[in-house]
């Protein structure tokens, strides 16, 4: 009986989370109880750090998720054990994803933000990473396990894989979280929103065929790709089977002004000193590129395997191209070469058409995958434009240009992704 009270508990929490009207089962009151504190001095990374910032928490209000930040500490209190912890944060990051993802289709109504704007489930999740590391419960945890449950979870990692319906095209994408907050922690990123927009979409392709559309979302942190977190996201879509995918690609934010198809991807990290969201630095620079850790065997550079004419016949609003250039030592040299026809026989990897951040990093580890588990499946990258047009004025989070700007660079990746016909 106490088992099954346990289970009612946990459900009702998860409950109380997703409907903004029903009050927390768990109270202040039992929050408080022995056995679980908060203590407010627990040290928090750079990332976690910038939710002092006003502009973070009303973001996640008004994009309608305040009830998960404030819900949550109580939630975490209702569980006896490590396991139950790790079972809720399952169930808390699903729910956070769904209504992510809900939120971005139109099927969660909540704030005043556009639907489209993906920043509100981005601080959201940091904000209650902050209350995961300050909770201290009166029972062993390991928090960087825990932690993870809660990212995978919250990302899309966890989800549902694809229907497995006969004649239906499988596509599976990823995005990333907004970067580069401390100069503007107001930034979103459009690759994040598409990929919000998406998952479990359907589409018809420019032949005729029906489509299916899953994805994830990936932070801007060395840390969880040095974990795998790409491969925990990638293997399960590339085993063979009727629910894998028949098309793989990643997007990121790249250029202004175009969308890129990257011809090649990297395989060295060259990107110093520019950091990542906690401030992380890859350890290697143009003159200087290193491996990444946890990488398996493979090539330097890795040729993308899309219908890159269809996809680049695509020029409205935003031109596509097919970025040919890469950085590589050649072989018997020492000092790094820009070349704009892609790389020579024997050379060393220190940029791929995506650079040696996190971008060209994601296209790597994908493709090295995807020629390891399903070598015919197309797959490679795709880099959205800049997202301009936030006001001036730092305390306005939104403007007409800014959202016009964002539904047109979703808008396409949705219509290239129509292109991968065949």
């Amino acid at each position: 009986m106490t088992t099954v009270r346990r289970r009612v508990a946990l459900t009702a929490t998860l409950i109380g989370a997703l409907a903004a009207s029903i009050l927390p089962t768990a109270t202040a009151a039992h929050a408080a109880g022995p056995g679980c504190r908060t203590v407010e001095s627990a040290p928090l990374d750079q990332e976690q750090a910038r939710t002092a910032d006003p502009r973070t928490a009303a973001l996640t209000e008004r994009g309608g998720f305040g009830d998960f930040v404030a819900r949550f500490p109580a939630a975490l209190c209702t569980t006896r054990n490590a396991a139950e912890a790790g079972r809720l944060l399952d169930a808390w990051g699903g729910a956070l994803w769904r209504a992510g993802v809900d939120r971005a289709q139109g099927r969660r109504v909540g704030g005043d933000l556009p639907t489209a704007d993906d920043r509100p489930l981005y601080w959201a999740r940091v904000a209650m990473t902050v209350r995961l590391a300050r909770w201290q419960p009166g029972f062993t945890v390991d928090p960087v396990a825990l932690r993870q449950r809660f990212e995978d979870a919250s990302r899309g990692l966890a989800d549902g894989g694809f229907s497995g319906r006969p004649g239906v095209r499988r596509i599976f994408v990823s995005g990333f979280d907004p970067f580069g907050l401390d100069a503007e922690p107001r930034r979103a990123n459009p690759s994040g929103s598409a990929a919000l927009q998406l998952d479990g979409r359907r589409i018809t392709l420019t032949d005729g065929t029906p489509a299916e559309i899953r994805s994830v979302l990936f932070p801007v942190r060395y840390g969880d790709f040095d974990l795998g977190m790409v491969e925990r996201a990638y293997a399960p879509r590339l085993a063979r089977g009727p629910r894998a995918a028949d098309l793989i690609t990643t997007i990121s934010q790249g250029y202004p002004g175009l969308f890129t198809l990257e011809a090649w991807a990297g395989r060295s990290r060259s990107a110093d000193p520019y950091p990542d969201n906690v401030g992380a630095l890859s350890g290697g620079t143009r003159d200087h590129p290193v491996t990444a850790p946890g990488l398996g065997p493979g090539a330097e550079f890795i040729a993308t395997s899309l219908p890159t004419g269809p996809m680049t016949a695509v020029q409205q609003p935003y031109p596509v191209l097919l970025n040919t250039t890469v950085t590589e030592i050649p072989a018997g040299g020492t000092a790094p070469v820009d070349r704009e026809d892609g790389p020579t026989p024997g050379s060393r990897a220190v940029a791929g058409g995506g650079g040696g951040y996190l971008s060209n990093e994601v296209a790597y580890r994908t493709n090295r995958l995807r020629l390891e588990l399903a070598p015919q499946l197309p797959g490679g990258h795709l880099h959205t434009p800049v997202l301009t047009g936030l006001p001036e004025q730092s305390e306005l989070l939104t403007g007409p240009a800014f959202e016009q700007n964002e539904v047109a660079i979703t808008g396409e990746v949705l219509d290239v992704l129509r292109h991968t016909a065949g």
